[in-house]
């Protein structure tokens, strides 16, 4: 159990106050349900698609962008990581989309085989914000036909009133706002920017959380990224897990 750690350089036009939230936006992979090396594992499975072999310099190379870049849409990612030499765009949209296309089959087949669980205590936590009036939304880096395969997965169909992903949200995944944004125009759970909480284990997740205006970015160390980078981020607070996020928000 990890005690909140206050960052005093976020937000400072605005001072956090937790018991005002209405909206709770949460992450999925890392955050609330437990990845175990799963994007890794896929990224292999397109980077070998693509012609990348595992143990090679490329590889290497774009692991370590993979890596940097957790929480980030994926198709994002491989937009970068497969840009046509030559610059021309329709070549690097092909590209991606394929790689993209390898990675959720081979992320996908992986949860069909039951490897994926929710973290300790996230179920509980969830119920707990929305049993006290907050609205939660899940949301994902991942293309909707992996969301949906989470959900199923997990028994969480119908945990909360809305999930997203980048494609629910007009294309931009993290680090844009977007997501955050629809959560508040779809829901209408708050009537300022300021009762939004966000909560996820990445930078990408705080960056997008700042952008947002979110009163509350929680980082939680259950994921991608340590204290240090979360904070450089620009997190509110951090949290050893998702589960202490009610009492941060006043939920006992």
């Amino acid at each position: 159990m990890v005690s909140p750690l206050t960052n005093p350089t976020a937000h400072p036009e605005r001072p956090a106050r937790p018991e005002d939230v209405r909206l709770v936006v949460l992450d999925m992979a890392g955050t609330t349900v437990a990845d175990d090396g799963l994007v890794e594992r896929a990224f292999d499975t397109a980077a070998r698609h693509m012609g990348v072999e595992p143990g090679s310099p490329r590889h290497a190379e774009h692991l370590a962008y993979v890596r940097a870049t957790m929480g980030e849409s994926k198709i994002s990612v491989f937009r970068h990581l497969f840009a046509a030499p030559d610059g021309d765009p329709r070549a690097t949209e092909d590209a991606a989309q394929r790689a993209n296309r390898a990675f959720e089959a081979a992320y996908g087949a992986l949860v069909d085989e039951g490897r994926i669980a929710p973290l300790p205590g996230a179920r509980a936590a969830i119920e707990a914000l929305q049993a006290a009036g907050r609205t939660v939304v899940l949301t994902t880096g991942f293309a909707r036909v992996t969301q949906d395969a989470i959900l199923d997965a997990l028994g969480w169909r119908d945990l909360v009133p809305l999930t997203l992903c980048p494609a629910d949200a007009g294309g931009r995944g993290r680090p844009y706002p977007d997501m955050v944004l629809a959560a508040l125009l779809r829901t209408g759970a708050a009537d300022d920017v300021a009762q939004i909480a966000v909560a996820g284990d990445t930078s990408y997740d705080m960056t997008a959380g700042r952008r947002s205006g979110a009163a509350v970015v929680a980082g939680v160390l259950t994921g991608a990224h340590a204290a240090a980078q979360l904070s450089a981020a620009g997190a509110t607070h951090v949290l050893g897990s998702v589960a202490e996020l009610p009492a941060l928000l006043g939920v006992v």
